[in-house]
């Protein structure tokens, strides 16, 4: 059960909206939170009569080597209207997995559904016709038919499942997967072991339907942004900077026909953010005894949201990225993109309750749950950080001289070679329908944490600080380069590779066991969380041997970024933008590894 809201030229676009009543939709996003404080999932037969009462969220557990899966509508109220996510075995999110490092599994799913299915283990290595894409490994689920996937288990760490048909993952479908060392294994001599390990995952959830989303997005790409700059933010500006100087950011932007404060595409005006399927009303709780060590397994399970995730009071130590052992690094906060996860540890040596607060990262809403020593618990919640704005460095301009841009369709600047890279296949896509701005000058941006992130007054995350405990495994320098662009036309909600959808678009071909480099150039001022199926991907940051293996990779606007990859498993596999709408209009490509 979905609500549609008005498409086309009949509809109430943002821009509109913030004309004629933005004072509205602030109130709407304040008043979100208190709406989202009765949210659980029902019951499946609920009662006639007033609203049921509502049952406290739990996750369940499954652990062994067999599974029986069914995917299926679970009636929820995450909002306090009525609605029907997309589950497995009745709950939503689905049941944590936990698997054990060299076992084989085999998980039989039967999809309830009157429409195809499938379930992705996402950033697991196994055979291709295993992955779950339909289309590519396998044909789906139909309707009343199951699936049973079968695959040895060669990796621990933190991972998740979700569906990778239409948009289901947006509706509920997704899952947190735990994989324990081997029996036997040497415990990690640099971290302490856990007095207790919870998984956080974190999602975005509406009750519109989300083809009615894609559809408005088409229609007009900042429908869901309210938070436009307006008189008030003129005035203020033209008293910090001066006139000229405030004019000309204007006209400049509008040259671009881009706004600084398109952040994200969908917003917190639709969206309410889940911790474990619990919205911040609802304050999942973890319990805890004062000086005990805790695991957090953080999965970003979200559809289009970047969370900045803290927890005050507290420092965090992360331990992994992406389910691989990376060196400790404290830190105060870090940002997490959709697909990534990262495992942290932390240590309360008073009571709290301490708030785990994961603010999106365009700040129009948050998830939120207690760390506390007793149930029903809470800790306070700090108030969201001011709304980044997009600079120059996200323009592709190289630094943020905040005066002079050129028009959005400048032809790119010739771009230095990453050290050690040999003759690629770069090509630069050229400005066009689906190829809004070509960044002239893209930079490194790994030691930066993200936009709003910077000089906040707290240790964050970046991916400069990851080392792998390890060396990598395949010290082969890469045999070429594969160079793509991330392009897209913001005005269209148009999305790609070198300017190319995925219907136009021919496969990235590697040999079975080659070694290559990809070397991404993100030309729009949108983060992209890219992920590469069935092989690792191994980040180039500096860290020499001991680069982080990683499955998604996220690419901030204007940056350029490089990692190695040794296609070890021969198949197809899809490689895409983790942001489920620009995955569905085409920043996809399929790599065949034959």
């Amino acid at each position: 059960m979905t609500i549609p809201s008005r498409a086309g030229r009949g509809a109430v676009g943002r821009r509109r909206f913030v004309l004629g009543g933005g004072a509205c939709g602030a109130a709407l996003s304040v008043a979100r939170p208190a709406r989202a404080l009765a949210s659980a999932i029902l019951p499946p037969d609920p009662p006639p009569g007033p609203p049921p009462s509502l049952l406290p969220g739990q996750v369940p557990t499954l652990s062994g080597t067999r599974f029986a899966l069914a995917v299926e509508q679970v009636p929820v109220a995450i909002t306090g209207r009525r609605a029907l996510a997309t589950g497995i075995n009745g709950t939503m999110p689905a049941p944590t997995l936990r698997w054990r490092q060299g076992d084989s599994v085999s998980l039989t799913v039967t999809n309830r559904l009157a429409v195809p299915t499938s379930i992705h283990w996402h950033g697991i290595r196994l055979p291709a016709a295993m992955d779950g894409v339909p289309g590519l490994s396998f044909g789906g689920i139909a309707p009343g038919g199951s699936f049973t996937y079968r695959f040895p288990v060669r990796q621990s760490g933190t991972y998740w499942y979700h569906s990778h048909s239409g948009f289901q993952e947006q509706t509920g479908l997704s899952g947190a997967l735990v994989i324990d060392p081997p029996d036997g294994a040497a415990p990690r001599a640099d971290i302490p072991p856990a007095d207790r390990d919870y998984v956080l995952l974190l999602s975005d959830w509406t009750d519109v339907d989300p083809a009615d989303i894609v559809s408005n997005l088409k229609f007009q790409s900042d429908y869901y942004n309210f938070r436009q700059r307006t008189l008030g933010t003129f005035l203020r500006d033209t008293a910090r900077q001066g006139l000229g100087a405030t004019l000309r950011d204007r006209l400049a932007w509008g040259r671009m026909n881009m706004a600084p404060t398109d952040i994200s595409d969908v917003s917190g005006i639709i969206y309410t953010y889940l911790l474990n399927g619990r919205p911040p009303g609802a304050n999942w709780t973890g319990l805890f005894r004062p000086g005990e060590c805790i695991r957090l397994r953080v999965i970003n399970a979200a559809s289009m949201t970047l969370f900045d995730v803290r927890i005050p009071g507290l420092a965090m130590t992360v331990v992994q990225a992406d389910g691989n052992d990376v060196d400790p690094v404290p830190v105060d906060e870090f940002r997490i993109a959709p697909a990534e996860t990262y495992d942290v540890l932390v240590r309360p040596d008073r009571p709290g309750p301490f708030t785990i607060f994961a603010q999106s990262e365009d700040r129009t809403g948050f998830a939120r749950g207690t760390l506390a020593t007793a149930p029903g618990q809470s800790g306070p919640i700090p108030p969201m950080d001011p709304r980044p704005m997009r600079t120059m460095m996200d323009m592709g301009m190289g630094m943020d001289t905040g005066m002079t841009m050129p028009r959005a369709h400048t032809p790119p600047m010739a771009m230095p070679a990453p050290p050690g890279s040999t003759p690629g296949s770069s090509t630069s896509p050229r400005p066009g329908v689906e190829v809004q701005s070509v960044a002239p000058m893209p930079a490194g941006r790994l030691a930066e944490p993200g936009d709003g992130l910077a000089g906040n007054g707290r240790r964050v995350l970046t991916y400069a600080d990851l080392r792998a405990t390890c060396r990598g495994t395949d010290p082969r320098p890469p045999a070429r380069d594969i160079t793509l662009h991330l392009t897209g036309n913001m005005e269209r909600f148009i999305w790609g590779f070198d300017g190319r959808k995925f219907s136009e678009a021919p496969p990235i071909r590697l040999g079975l066991g080659e070694r290559v480099r990809f070397v991404l150039v993100n030309d729009t001022m949108m983060e992209h969380p890219i992920h590469l199926h069935g092989l690792w991907s191994e980040l180039e940051n500096g860290q020499g041997a001991h680069r982080p293996y990683k499955h998604t990779i996220t690419v901030k606007p204007g940056e350029r970024l490089s990692y190695l990859v040794t296609a070890d498993v021969p198949g197809l596999w899809a490689y895409h933008c983790h942001l489920l709408y620009h995955m569905e209009v085409g920043m996809f490509r399929t790599v065949v590894v034959a």
